[in-house]
């Protein structure tokens, strides 16, 4: 500790991981007199890390600059566990904070081990099950459990499967998860930035949202998504589409053979946060094989069609909020048209309780960081007993 107060060092690497932490950055900057915190990038994706740290007010206090055009997992992985190495050693922190599933979160966690430095792992206890589904997600998380002192888990799921693989429940902490918290720190009624959404006809017709850049969807996966989309669009006159085309070649590639000239098919170019979450907020559903959006639809009563084989997030599926469909045309095809048809159906995913907490995990995170330390007594927040959402 540095005069008395706890020292945290925040890693931050990619724009979900800045979206979940920012909740985090504000509890623990506004208690001073108990933390001496810092923020610390490693740049994994450099463009769309800088743009979602301007939104929400965070300057790193150092930047590892660790992107590299083209780059292996392998040479990634290798240099960014040197660097936040020579880091740790240098500014020696209590606890290392990490959140979620990447490569960053992966070797943060993996080299303040080595340090003997404790971790705390924010949104813990996600399992798909299937190391290669998501690719390489799942190993990066298990890892990151592995390594982590503290378990800050969303949901009791998470926390009962982190007492299976044979945590000590008494580092468990069921906080609920930040994502909700960073909802609430966003203004929504701000134009556009993306000037080409003002062409989208949300008042008049029903939009859908898509979304699909994993590893695991590219190729012939991709191709069923949009072909599925092409369907869709067809059956449907008052539907329009808006999809933000990824920048990697082996998405955009595809998505602008199989979609550019289809009407009402908006293909976008990668929206920032407050754009995304405009849509997200204004549209009727969701096609997606993202982790992130699927906790966020929850918060504005969106119903999520799952481009997935397998989701870490089932919570989602079992409050009757999405649907796990894989990439299997018929399937898209069949759920989507169940959402735009059946208006009861569709009432019911919007009157449905957000599974993924509160809005209040980050100050608990707090809480408990100054509790494990001994900056403030032990309460309620010991253990995985702790329902917060």
């Amino acid at each position: 500790m540095t005069g008395g107060k706890i020292r945290v060092v925040s890693i931050v690497g990619t724009r979900p991981e800045v979206v979940k932490m920012a909740p985090v950055v504000r509890a623990l900057d506004a208690r001073p007199d108990v933390f001496h915190h810092s923020v610390v990038s490693t740049g994994q994706h450099r463009e769309m890390l800088m743009q979602i740290l301007d939104v929400f007010g965070i300057v790193p206090e150092i930047d590892l600059a660790l992107m590299a055009p083209n780059q292996r997992l392998s040479d990634l992985t290798s240099r960014t566990l040197a660097s936040v190495s020579d880091l740790f050693e240098r500014v020696e922190p209590d606890v290392v904070l990490v959140q979620g599933d990447t490569t960053t979160v992966m070797c943060a966690a993996l080299a303040a081990f080595y340090l003997g430095i404790d971790v705390g792992h924010v949104e813990a206890g996600l399992r798909s099950r299937d190391m290669r589904n998501p690719f390489p997600e799942e190993l990066n998380r298990r890892v990151a459990g592995l390594a982590a002192t503290l378990h800050f888990a969303p949901t009791a799921r998470a926390c009962a499967d982190l007492e299976r693989e044979g945590v000590d429940p008494s580092r468990i902490f069921r906080t609920g998860n930040t994502v909700v918290d960073a909802l609430q720190m966003l203004p929504l009624d701000v134009p556009f930035e993306e000037r080409a959404l003002d062409d989208v006809r949300f008042d008049d017709r029903r939009v859908m949202l898509v979304t699909t850049h994993r590893r695991e969807s590219h190729g012939a996966p991709l191709r069923r998504t949009c072909s599925a989309i092409q369907e869709l669009v067809s059956s449907y006159d008052d539907l329009e589409v808006v999809l933000p085309v990824h920048l990697n070649p082996n998405v955009r590639g595809v998505v602008q053979e199989m979609l550019d000239d289809i009407p009402r098919v908006h293909l976008v170019s990668p929206l920032g946060y407050v754009d995304l979450l405009k849509v997200l907020s204004r549209s009727h559903l969701v096609l997606t094989d993202s982790g992130g959006i699927q906790e966020e639809a929850p918060s504005f009563g969106k119903p999520v069609v799952v481009l997935r084989e397998r989701t870490e997030r089932p919570e989602l599926i079992e409050a009757g909020l999405g649907w796990l469909v894989g990439t299997d045309p018929v399937a898209i095809v069949e759920r989507a048209s169940a959402l735009l048809d059946n208006e009861e159906l569709y009432a019911n995913v919007a009157a449905a309780e957000n599974p993924f907490g509160d809005g209040r995990a980050a100050p608990r995170i707090a809480d408990i960081l100054a509790q494990s330390f001994g900056r403030q007594p032990l309460g309620d927040v010991a253990g995985s007993a702790v329902v917060s959402g």
